[in-house]
């Protein structure tokens, strides 16, 4: 089969696609024939070697952690996954694999994917659709009749998070830019901020009690933000921390976003029921990979784009 796959760490021209041995599954794992994954940053920071300390990889190392496609084989002792079950995934960092013809997944992350749902399109949801969600009801306790500003709607992530805050019954204040401020309006949001106008922590009509931070930012711009959250708020970030206490009892976390089934099953129903739109910017043919890498590098990649074997 071929596979995406780097050799060392380095700037996208490590990324070559090469033929290697179709993998067997293990127990309690399966053998998927890949529909699509999609880019993330994670992708290019594993790519580059700037997680390495942290996060050791195991090299040569096939890239992707986004994951949908369909069964192709089961380990020992795996029940209830047949051959052709359509499932989307979240792979462990670590492992990766998702950019190839097959890729194995441990069956406690898979997540059934509904029939409605494009399978293609699916791989666009797991790991920003999961961070939205972790972001907003576990480390925002999130609840209904809250205020939450989202820093960063025009991307995946806050698309969702947009999305799920005004699903949850928050008033939701969003921060766009203009290409991107009618989808995040049609999300839900009660009040959309175009982040290249003004900087949005002085436009913002604070306080919130949750700030939700997922744009490029210095650690001076993310401490303006942090003083936009009421006293015992939090504010979670999945870029730039600030660079200074917020305190009055304001939360800061810094997350990590990790593999949960249920939660992507939720999302996936929920998508189903044309509850939560997945919006898929791109779709390329899995030997542009190097080109998205380059694209992501410059600023100059326009959107969540999901690449097909």
């Amino acid at each position: 089969m071929k596979a995406v796959r780097f050799h060392k760490y380095g700037d996208s021209s490590v990324l070559s696609a090469e033929e290697v041995a179709t993998p067997t599954p293990g127990p309690m794992q399966v053998l998927v024939k890949v529909a699509a994954t999609s880019f993330n940053p994670a992708d290019a920071a594993l790519r580059s070697g700037a997680m390495r300390q942290f996060l050791p990889l195991e090299l040569p190392y096939t890239t992707g952690v986004d994951l949908a496609g369909t069964v192709a084989a089961a380990g020992p002792d795996v029940t209830g996954l047949a051959e052709g079950t359509r499932v989307a995934a979240f792979l462990p960092l670590n492992t990766g694999g998702a950019a190839a013809e097959y890729a194995l997944a441990p069956t406690e992350i898979l997540a059934a994917v509904p029939e409605s749902v494009d399978l293609v399109d699916a791989a666009a949801l797991p790991a920003t659709g999961l961070t939205a969600w972790q972001a907003l009801f576990e480390h925002g306790e999130l609840r209904a009749g809250q205020r939450v500003l989202v820093n960063g709607a025009g991307g995946a992530v806050g698309g969702y998070a947009v999305q799920l805050a005004h699903q949850a019954g928050a008033e939701v204040t969003a921060s766009a830019g203009p290409r991107s401020a009618g989808r995040v309006r049609d999300y839900g949001a009660d009040h959309v901020l175009d982040h290249t106008a003004a900087p949005v922590a002085e436009a913002a009509n604070g306080p919130f009690d949750l700030v939700l931070h997922f744009a490029p930012s210095t650690p001076e711009e993310a401490a303006a933000l942090a003083q936009l959250v009421a006293d015992d708020g939090a504010f979670v970030t999945g870029t730039t921390p600030p660079g200074a206490e917020a305190g009055r009892g304001v939360r800061v976390v810094r997350m990590a976003v990790r593999s949960d089934a249920a939660q992507l099953t939720q999302l996936l129903d929920r998508v189903a029921s044309e509850n939560l739109r997945i919006n898929v910017a791109d779709r390329r043919p899995l030997a542009h990979i190097v080109d998205v890498h380059e694209e992501a590098a410059r600023g100059a990649l326009l959107g969540k784009t999901v690449l097909i074997p």
